[in-house]
């Protein structure tokens, strides 16, 4: 992209600096922008559509810890995704280098840099917004042919197994809890496999009755019991030479596990009412929330069933060991429903995502996006705050106790007091810091402290 049309902002305390960096760019962009106080850069973004921030990292001589660029970059991130922030620093720091990109910086300049190598950051980060077009940011974290939305290292340990397994045709059983998303991992390892062209059958087999487990699965003939008014292909027979998927496959009573089996180890199925067997070919995948070790126990499930339906397992994590996959996960279902609401785009304050963080999510994804949809429905204005964010009552019973950190709930409280008085503030540090009775220095390294 031409760089004559990139908007740019550049924050830095030293103004030599800044005369430098504006003769450097002015002949080389469309607009740029220089000013030396962060606690402006909210007004400054509003009143201006920058496409590139570039962001020092340190704002008080005597602390060099590059906290305040950091806080700045993640305020930058919770105002606006799309902005490439530059960081800039005097001091060379690996570990703060890598720090910076993990919160979402696109480079990081050191001090003096040579002008040639600005001009590049500049047009690589550019060329980065430009590429990103109008799509929405959790489009970068789905892997290719999946619905699954997640960044965190655990979830990416489950992508690199799904595409080692999705092209075999081995029988897969998904372990998680309820609400992880256990039916996308299904969908996915189907659309990555080689059977993708031919029938994906789904059933809730522990839903389906004794009369109907049969009748579902296998088929039967016309008359075979009262109300078999014709003749009806089971769903084995239906995905044939595709794929089957069975969800809570851990809660069919045992006398239907002994048919199932008989029909995955013969490779064909018979339809009630008839004598006659008919092949079948298809790929078994299968889900339960039942841990393993209880499913082992053969007075609730077969072993020589679960050694058929288990040549691989995956376990879905839940969501409270997912990290920042929950803001992730949160900011789709806030465009989701912004558009099927027809709301405003919505931003989270930091008392909403600290609450966000820490609830345990018994009910998993599903329970999020059900506080999402509500907290959308009920907005008043384009910020939620911990109060509009309500976790549905039929999972509090079953929730466990909340997560602390470390030296208890006193550090809760001082936590969310600062987050709530940083946000009343519109994050003026100076003015936050008065509010608490605190110098700049000690509010920054309490910033640092809880990481916000």
């Amino acid at each position: 992209m031409n760089l004559q049309s990139a908007s740019v902002l550049v924050i830095d305390d030293d103004k030599d600096i800044l005369t430098a960096v504006r003769f450097l760019l002015k002949p080389e962009v469309k607009q740029i922008v220089t000013d030396t106080n962060p606690e402006n850069l909210r007004k400054l973004l509003s009143d201006n559509n920058f496409d590139i921030v570039m962001l020092d990292m340190n704002f008080n001589s005597s602390i060099n810890t590059g906290n305040e660029g950091l806080y700045w970059l993640r305020q930058i991130k919770s105002w606006d995704t799309k902005i490439q922030v530059i960081m800039i620093t005097a001091y060379a720091d690996i570990d703060l280098a890598v720090q910076c990109l993990k919160e979402g910086a696109a480079d990081f300049l050191v001090k003096p840099w040579h002008n040639e190598h600005l001009i590049k950051t500049i047009n690589e980060a550019f060329d980065k917004k430009a590429s990103s077009g109008k799509k929405l940011d959790v489009e970068a974290y789905k892997k290719p042919q999946s619905e699954i939305i997640g960044d965190s290292e655990v979830m990416q340990d489950l992508f690199r197994k799904l595409e080692k397994i999705a092209p075999t045709d081995a029988n897969v059983l998904i372990l998680g809890e309820n609400g992880t998303g256990k039916d996308l991992i299904a969908h996915s390892i189907f659309k990555l496999s080689l059977r993708k062209d031919k029938p994906y059958i789904k059933v809730d087999v522990g839903a389906l009755t004794d009369t109907l487990f049969e009748s579902e699965l296998f088929g039967h003939k016309k008359g075979s019991f009262t109300d078999a008014r014709e003749d009806r292909m089971g769903l084995i027979e239906a995905a044939n030479e595709g794929t089957l998927f069975m969800d809570e496959i851990g809660n069919i009573a045992l006398h239907q596990q002994a048919k199932l089996l008989t029909v995955l180890q013969n490779r064909q199925v018979t339809r009630l009412g008839t004598n006659i067997p008919i092949p079948v070919n298809l790929r078994l995948i299968s889900a339960t929330n039942v841990p393993l070790k209880e499913l082992a126990n053969e007075n609730r499930f077969r072993k020589d069933l679960i050694y058929r339906i288990n040549t691989v397992e995956i376990t879905v994590p839940p969501l409270r060991k997912r990290g920042e996959d929950i803001l992730l996960l949160t900011r789709h279902f806030l465009n989701l429903y912004e558009k099927k609401y027809m709301k405003p785009e919505l931003h989270l304050s930091e008392t909403a995502k600290y609450k966000l963080m820490h609830h345990t999510y018994p009910g998993n994804v599903r329970e999020l996006q059900y506080a999402v949809e509500r907290a959308v429905i009920m907005s008043d204005n384009d910020l939620l705050k911990s109060e509009d964010i309500v976790f549905s009552p039929i999972e509090q019973k079953e929730e466990q106790a909340p997560r602390k950190q470390a030296n208890g709930n006193l550090e809760d409280i001082e936590r969310i007091a600062i987050m709530q008085v940083v946000e009343k503030c519109q994050g003026n540090i100076s003015k936050a810091a008065k509010e608490l009775g605190l110098t700049r220095a000690a509010l920054y390294r309490r910033l640092e402290k809880f990481e916000l």
